[in-house]
């Protein structure tokens, strides 16, 4: 039997994705995303945030180009690749990533508009998509 090699995240970009055409044609972006749990120790509320690497190929790559922003909640899935690398000194090191092989944006529908609700507020449930990126007027489903 083979293993499993399965990543699920929800968090926060930590800046905007970073695009690189290679040779060939083929896209790459990459960021940061944050996630964050919360404790109580000692009585006190404590929050861990975690620092993940995305990368994202092809044409996955080209839409997190254009839709996704730095501070945006997502939702993504992936696997694990950790791979070397010789720095400046001809010293080895390693980065582990998560390369994603499909992501959802969260949130509300005017968070990814270019003219976004001016309160904070939704002010109806078209403010609101689900996770697969339907609003919430064309399912009927309000995602809480």
């Amino acid at each position: 039997m083979s293993g499993i090699n399965k990543v699920i995240l929800v968090g926060h970009l930590g800046k905007d994705p970073e695009v690189r055409h290679l040779e060939g044609g083929v896209t790459v972006a990459s960021f940061p995303l944050a996630t964050s749990e919360t404790y109580n120790k000692d009585g006190k509320r404590v929050e861990q945030t975690e620092w993940h690497n995305i990368v994202l190929w092809r044409g996955l790559a080209e839409v997190a180009s254009k839709y996704l922003q730095k501070g945006k909640l997502v939702y993504i899935e992936g696997k694990l690749r950790t791979r070397s690398f010789e720095d400046k000194e001809k010293v080895k090191k390693y980065v582990t990533e998560v390369v994603a092989e499909n992501f959802t944006m969260l949130g509300r529908k005017s968070d990814f508009e270019n003219t976004p609700v001016s309160s904070g507020t939704p002010k109806s449930e078209d403010d609101y998509i689900t996770p697969n990126g339907d609003s919430v007027a064309e399912t009927g489903d309000l995602p809480f």
